[in-house]
């Protein structure tokens, strides 16, 4: 079997599935979609949010920010090469990038103080607090992708609003928190199961408003009471369409992809799943969160070191992830720019923090520790200005020397994209509103 993958059956599959499907029946996108009008927000037409979520920490000193210049204990193992934005390099083994420097944002001085993993969550929701080692209420902050779905909705009738793809491990996402259940992401794994209906519950009796009540009776004993139910009690059959109409079964199914779209991206799992994101995004999901891991624990991009598995170190566990990292990156942004959607469509790769700018860490030469105090990501499309490098670390990638941004900048960059006001609130449980910004301004640079 591999690694951190868990087999659960097909009523687990269902339930899970169920769980985020609140947002997308006709009437709660007409709601939202009046009431943006009403407040003189209309929302925009088929925008969307694709974030590659490298789980673990991505090593920005060996990626996105290498420092020829360093001394050796510093610049790591790789070598740079030029892009096509002058004056701008890159790791050597991120050439697919490199040439496309001219579509993207490498943003350099990205603060992750109090982000950790497992759960992935203070990036996810752009709030400090967003940390369970430390908070106990932390899993309670809603991510970026259950706002999009409750403030938004889906772009399309029938399709989830939010979708959580390669879900190894539900502490590597951000989840509805106090939103309520009916705004988690639709987990879009495994969806051939998903989309077989348990027990007798065929697509002809799920149509028929005559047996509805039978069949709710029926499928609450499929599903328990964390609140799966009162989603679909709330919604009735036009819930149901995720499973019964044609729609989202068309867009989960890769097979309706012609070969060659299968071949540009390959065969790897990470690549056929963007590829599935591109479906979604272009068939009416609004944010789709693809974590490129390939295991359950802390995330595939945390390299330590060679003697700390499953891991490994510069060499050993992040150079065989560049390469496939490099190609499925690339293969979106130039698919997506070729089918026109580029500009709806925002991409976003990053992690939870970035690495510590010394080699060496819990007895390895050649791994790098978690290093919150600078990371970098990297954006695409969006309709934003790209083309650039926004902000600067230091001479050893260790600390910000020029124009530090926060999650909260971010999210409201990500907020501004998808036509959701930042001044929005949310309830907790004591029945304090919360901003879903609590701090933070779209990146000037871009918009």
């Amino acid at each position: 079997m591999r690694e951190g993958l868990n087999v659960v059956s097909r009523r687990s599959m269902l339930k899970a599935g169920l769980a985020g499907i609140g947002g997308l029946t006709l009437p709660e996108l007409l709601r939202v979609r009046a009431h943006a009008a009403a407040t003189g927000r209309p929302i925009s037409r088929n925008k969307a949010v694709i974030l590659l979520w490298m789980a673990g920490g991505p090593s920005h000193v060996d990626m996105w920010d290498p420092k020829p210049d360093a001394p050796s204990g510093y610049r790591g193992p790789f070598r740079t090469i030029p892009t096509k934005l002058p004056g701008v390099h890159l790791c050597e083994h991120l050439p697919k990038q490199a040439a496309l420097m001219d579509k993207l944002t490498i943003i350099r001085s990205m603060d992750c103080r109090g982000s950790n993993h497992q759960p992935n969550t203070v990036m996810q929701t752009a709030n400090v607090l967003a940390e369970p080692r430390t908070n106990p209420e932390a899993k309670m902050y809603p991510g970026f992708a259950s706002i999009v779905a409750k403030h938004r909705g889906p772009n399309a009738v029938g399709m989830p609003p939010a979708v959580h793809l390669n879900v190894r491990d539900r502490t590597h996402f951000a989840w509805a928190g106090y939103l309520g259940q009916k705004y988690n992401p639709f987990v879009g794994d495994n969806v051939n199961e998903l989309f077989q209906l348990p027990g007798e519950l065929t697509l002809d009796r799920l149509r028929s408003r005559q047996s509805l009540a039978q069949q709710m009776d029926s499928l609450r004993r499929d599903v328990d009471n964390s609140g799966s139910v009162e989603a679909l009690d709330r919604f009735g059959q036009q819930a149901f369409d995720l499973i019964a109409g044609d729609a989202a079964r068309e867009a989960f199914d890769l097979s309706k992809e012609p070969q060659r779209a299968l071949d540009r991206y390959g065969e790897h799992d990470w690549a056929r799943k963007a590829l599935l994101a591109r479906r979604l995004v272009e068939r009416g999901v609004s944010y789709v969160t693809l974590d490129l891991s390939n295991h359950s624990s802390s995330g595939t991009w945390d390299t330590h070191g060679d003697n700390i598995p499953p891991y490994g170190g510069i060499s050993s566990g992040l150079r065989p992830l560049l390469p496939v990292f490099d190609h499925l990156f690339s293969t979106l942004i130039t698919d997506l720019s070729e089918r026109g959607l580029l500009d709806d469509v925002l991409v976003i790769a990053m992690g939870e923090f970035g690495r510590t700018p010394e080699i060496g860490t819990q007895g390895s030469t050649d791994g790098r520790n978690h290093w919150p105090y600078v990371s970098s990501i990297t954006l695409a499309g969006g309709g934003f200005r790209h083309g650039q490098v926004i902000g600067a670390s230091d001479r050893f990638g260790g600390q910000i020397a020029e124009r530090p941004l926060t999650p909260g900048d971010l999210a409201a960059t990500i907020f501004h994209h998808m036509g959701v006001p930042v001044d929005v609130t949310y309830d907790d449980h004591q029945g304090r509103p919360r901003f879903v910004v609590e701090q933070g301004e779209p990146i000037r640079e871009l918009v």
